[in-house]
């Protein structure tokens, strides 16, 4: 039977945090969820399933289980027949009906995580038909080098043109989800080998054809998002991490969301916070942790972003994907709740054997992983 009454502590990072101002944050994420349970980006802004999951976590995490129960029925309900979501939905109305991958997959995450904290098997069992029909979806969008098509588009008849080419963020997100995804198949007897199969591909992929991905390089999230999605790791994860630590970092405030706009960001700080935990560089995941603090407000609810050297918060807006990275980074560094291994891979399923298919390589470097 399910523990329904299972609880945790809420996170603190002791000099940067409270237990309570974690809290605060996740209450400001409830407040903005609309009566669907849809978790936008802010008040009127839209909604995209892979942000709504990670504010589903957050509020989870931080004590607000009602509210996460109620974002994870939308993505029940929402769900398409190919196991897909609209890439942009505002107030109800569908902006963008093309189907991501990487945004599509997230769910796996999400509904791990939240067994890891709450034990309930109904839960998993309501939703792992949800899971199995989107990393399907996702699966079916594999290129033939490894890398996942970014999008479908979708018209007045359904699925239509894909978009083929890969972006390495969101398929470094999707090797994460994978992992979840298997672990949940194990959980529920229903194994998928389709999905060990693409994964072997895919970690095969981003560790040594990199440059197969479209090039968002400009981007700091290309940057980092190989090792927070757990397919680099050891002395090659440092490696990675160190080559544009000067590119993006800015001492004291965080770092840039893209390369060329003097723009320090929340969510993208947060995430290299997790990225340098996860490979044991627990000292400047700390460090980063405190240096963005500068964009909470006192009632929990987080900036966006900051621009220099004007010293302003841009856009005018505080948002909830920023204040769901900051509660995951909180649990990650903290080791409080029973789900905050998930970004350093802990409670995911092993990593899969790498497969090297159509990509000219001989053989597959396994050096590259950590068991």
């Amino acid at each position: 039977m399910p523990d329904s009454k299972r609880t945790w502590r809420i996170p603190a990072v002791e000099g940067v945090l409270t237990s309570q101002q974690v809290a605060d944050t996740a209450a400001s994420i409830a407040a903005m969820q609309e009566p669907t349970g849809a978790v936008p980006w802010a008040p009127g802004e839209k909604t995209d399933v892979w942000n709504h999951v990670e504010g589903a976590m957050a509020l989870l995490v931080g004590g607000e289980v009602e509210a996460a129960e109620r974002a994870y029925a939308w993505c029940a309900r929402t769900q398409r027949a190919d196991g897909s979501w609209p890439m942009e939905i505002v107030v109800d109305e569908i902006k963008d009906a093309s189907g991501e991958t990487n945004m599509s997959a997230y769910l796996a995450v999400g509904v791990w995580h939240h067994w890891l904290l709450r034990g309930d098997r109904a839960f998993v069992n309501r939703m792992w038909p949800v899971v199995r029909r989107a990393l399907d979806f996702v699966v079916g969008m594999q290129l033939p080098w490894g890398g996942i098509a970014w999008s479908q588009e979708w018209n007045a008849e359904g699925p239509a043109k894909v978009n083929e080419d890969g972006l390495l963020a969101g398929s470094s997100s999707i090797y994460q989800a994978l992992r979840a995804g298997v672990a949940l198949s194990e959980l529920v007897g229903d194994p998928q080998l389709d999905w060990e199969l693409a994964g072997g591909r895919l970690g095969h992929a981003l560790r040594h054809h990199r440059d197969l991905f479209l090039d968002k390089s400009e981007f700091s999230m290309d940057w980092y998002y190989p090792v927070l999605g757990g397919a680099v790791r050891g002395n090659a994860a440092v490696e990675l991490l160190e080559s544009e630590w000067d590119t993006f970092v800015i001492p004291g405030k965080g770092i840039k969301c893209v390369v060329q706009n003097n723009w320090v960001t929340g969510a993208e700080t947060c995430e290299l916070v997790m990225s340098l935990d996860a490979i044991g560089d627990h000292e400047r995941a700390l460090e980063q942790f405190a240096n963005m603090q500068h964009l909470r407000e006192d009632d929990g609810r987080y900036w966006t972003g900051w621009v220099f050297p004007e010293d302003v918060n841009w856009p005018d807006e505080q948002t909830t994907y920023t204040a769901a990275a900051v509660i995951l980074a909180a649990d990650e560094l903290s080791r409080t709740t029973p789900g905050s291994g998930i970004m350093r891979g802990d409670t995911l399923a092993p990593h899969f054997e790498e497969i090297a298919l159509e990509c000219g390589c001989r053989t597959a470097d396994r050096a590259a992983i950590r068991r």
